[in-house]
């Protein structure tokens, strides 16, 4: 069975015009016709936003029956953080918190969704949506918190897995932590004879640095990754979104 999935720094809808207009992304998402959406800065109540509930109103537009949000930052009114849309039922979600002291917090949507193909019986695909900090060090200790969560450690090995969405990482230094540490390997990167080098998405008019990526472990079969070439993407989000197709691998 294919699966696609898609992650996305919405940057809350607003343009590098600054203008919000939720319909980009959203013409964006019906582009690409993922299976499962990760979304980054997604705002719930907040006046820049018209007090839209982001995730909702984009899940209602895209006809996608099953979403979860996972709010970091609450603001004078209303909040925003992460959201996972989904084409397959979601079994249970929770938000970890992936805040370090009194740095603005930040924090990790777990989902785990039931997918199935016709009458065949379901897999289970654990799905980590994060948005890490601004900081080396502190991008390090959030990834040791999602390492040492009880939701991370209780998935399988050979369960399927995916963690995506914004890492903030310019230079790749969270790499081997996620690879060597957690088992897992990177969608979106491109190898080279001598190098790793990750696919580009910030900013969106110009890329210059790989921030959005997915890594999976488990019962998949990357088939091919890449980020979004549509024009809109260069003014809709100051990210480009990455796509990357799977293949789920019978246990």
């Amino acid at each position: 069975m294919k699966l696609k999935i898609l992650t996305y720094n919405i940057h809350r809808a607003i343009g590098l015009d600054r203008r919000f207009q939720p319909q980009r992304i959203a013409e964006i998402l019906h582009h690409h016709n993922a299976d499962i959406v990760l979304l980054q800065e997604v705002d719930d109540g907040v006046p820049r936003s018209r007090e839209q509930d982001m995730a909702k109103e984009l899940a209602e537009m895209l006809n996608y029956p099953h979403y979860a949000a996972g709010h970091n930052v609450s603001l004078r009114k209303g909040r925003y953080g992460n959201a996972t849309l989904s084409r397959f039922p979601i079994a249970r979600e929770r938000n970890i918190d992936l805040t370090i002291g009194d740095l603005k917090r930040r924090g990790c949507q777990h989902t785990a969704i039931d997918i199935s193909s016709g009458s065949r019986a379901a897999h289970r695909l654990e799905v980590f949506n994060l948005h890490l900090g601004l900081s080396p060090l502190e991008r390090q200790r959030q990834s040791g918190l999602l390492l040492r969560s009880r939701e991370f450690t209780d998935v399988d090995s050979h369960t399927a897995c995916i963690v995506g969405g914004d890492f903030n990482d310019w230079l790749s230094r969270l790499r081997a932590l996620y690879v060597e540490g957690m088992g897992l390997r990177c969608a979106s990167d491109r190898e080279t004879r001598f190098r790793t080098r990750p696919i580009k998405t910030y900013p969106s008019f110009s890329p210059r640095g790989g921030l959005d990526r997915i890594y999976y472990r488990g019962r998949l079969r990357l088939i091919s990754a890449q980020v979004s070439r549509l024009q809109l993407t260069r003014v809709a989000s100051d990210h480009l979104p990455v796509i990357a197709d799977f293949e789920i691998l019978s246990g």
